[in-house]
């Protein structure tokens, strides 16, 4: 037998070169938090949000499926989806839009908010956030006027305001969320960074608590000057706060001149952008957010159920391509959010705790799964419970393990 000739001072040599490199690989890529990612982001602007807005839309939800779709076999019709499968769901979908309609609303005081004065946007910035901060939805926040030069000022005073207004109410919740529309440069990042250490001393705030997310409507921000994906740089450059990266559809595809018709969210440009976003946010723990279609499902029956045809597939298609979340800008679009995320989900149960179920137990199967597919297995199913799509009882009974064990596997503490 040949002995190793490499000695201890060798391996020592080797290590020399990789610590850094692996230090610099654990900071820049630590992994998913396991915090909970909301399945949609509900945007409404400022000067409509009242208390109570979020049960209004749960009720408005369930007006709308009684006037167009009152059982389970007339809403399979409307959306095209197996009437037993959407039986299977329909009282979990009534509950959901009954208990929780809206997992993160975010006020809007920029797109969705035009024509107001200084005074009346700082008005309704605090109206707004003294609304919701009472009763406040899972997730919740404000997206503010973006950091370009005409409006950054304007941007930064409704930001200082919200957040003086927001810990009125106590300290700041886990879900507070705020939103950076409209980048255009990893500079904007850094400033937003530097903006929210500056907020933070202000208001006697922790280091690192204020967080954000970056809105990627421009196509600088995918392809920059310098032939690099720019959205990967603004990750890190938001030294640890960056909370999302949301796709603005129709602001991306008219700066790619994409006819007004033609712009939408199954668009191939705006696929090939998501796809770079969620390169660029893989192994960062920043979770990506698909946007919305303007096809609202509003208007006379017809109108409504080609409404709600759209987005139930444009939903269920951004789920298919690893996009677990997207905005609703209206309260009938709950009913198909809800509808298609949990058929999503619940078709893909049996599937994928059978696998891990074999995995676990070291079970030979006609599928060989190895530990980074088994995490996937885990993180979908972790999914599918945080969303009320699946019961922890029943992620237990088809898997032999807890959701806490699954929490372990998912987040590689096995």
């Amino acid at each position: 037998m040949t002995d190793p000739r490499l000695t201890p001072a060798d391996l020592a040599a080797v290590e020399a070169i990789m610590t850094p490199a692996d230090l610099a690989l654990a900071a820049a890529y630590p992994g998913d938090s396991g915090a909970r990612q909301p399945v949609h982001t509900v945007y409404v602007p400022a000067d409509r949000v009242r208390p109570g807005l979020t049960a209004e839309y749960g009720a408005a939800a369930r007006a709308a499926l009684d006037e167009h779709a009152p059982d389970a076999e007339a809403l399979a019709r409307v959306v095209g989806a197996d009437p037993g499968s959407v039986g299977d769901v329909w009282t979990s979908l009534l509950s959901k839009l009954d208990d929780e309609p809206v997992e993160d609303l975010r006020i809007d005081l920029e797109d969705g908010y035009r024509g107001h004065s200084d005074s009346e946007e700082d008005a309704d910035a605090l109206a707004a956030v003294r609304a919701v901060a009472g009763a406040p939805p899972p997730f919740w926040g404000v997206r503010f006027k973006s950091f370009e030069s005409t409006t950054r000022a304007r941007g930064l005073r409704t930001l200082d305001l919200v957040l003086g207004a927001a810990l009125e109410s106590g300290p700041l919740p886990d879900g507070f969320r705020l939103t950076l529309p409209k980048v255009t440069s990893v500079e904007q990042v850094a400033a937003m960074a530097e903006a929210c250490g500056r907020l933070e001393t202000a208001y006697g705030l922790a280091t690192g608590r204020l967080r954000f997310e970056v809105q990627v409507e421009t196509p600088q921000v995918i392809l920059g000057a310098d032939g690099t994906a720019t959205v990967a740089r603004l990750v890190h450059a938001a030294q640890g706060r960056c909370d999302g990266l949301h796709f603005g559809t129709y602001d991306y595809t008219a700066a790619l001149g994409i006819a007004a018709a033609q712009q939408s969210m199954d668009h191939p440009v705006a696929d090939h952008a998501k796809n770079v976003m969620l390169l660029a946010a893989s192994g960062t723990g920043v979770p990506v957010s698909d946007g919305s279609t303007n096809v609202l499902p509003a208007g006379g029956r017809e109108q409504v159920r080609a409404g709600w045809a759209l987005h139930f597939r444009l939903v269920l298609r951004s789920l298919e391509r690893g996009l677990y979340q997207g905005w609703d800008l209206h309260p009938a679009q709950l009913p198909t959010r809800y509808l298609a995320t949990f058929l999503f989900f619940r078709s893909g149960l049996d599937t994928a705790a059978t696998r891990l179920r074999a995995y676990l137990a070291e079970e030979s199967t006609t599928v060989l799964d190895e530990p980074a597919t088994a995490k996937a297995l885990a993180g979908f199913l972790r999914r599918a419970v945080r969303c009320g799509a699946v019961t922890p009882a029943e992620v237990t009974d088809l898997t032999g393990a807890p959701v806490a064990a699954l929490d372990d596997l998912a987040l590689r503490r096995v």
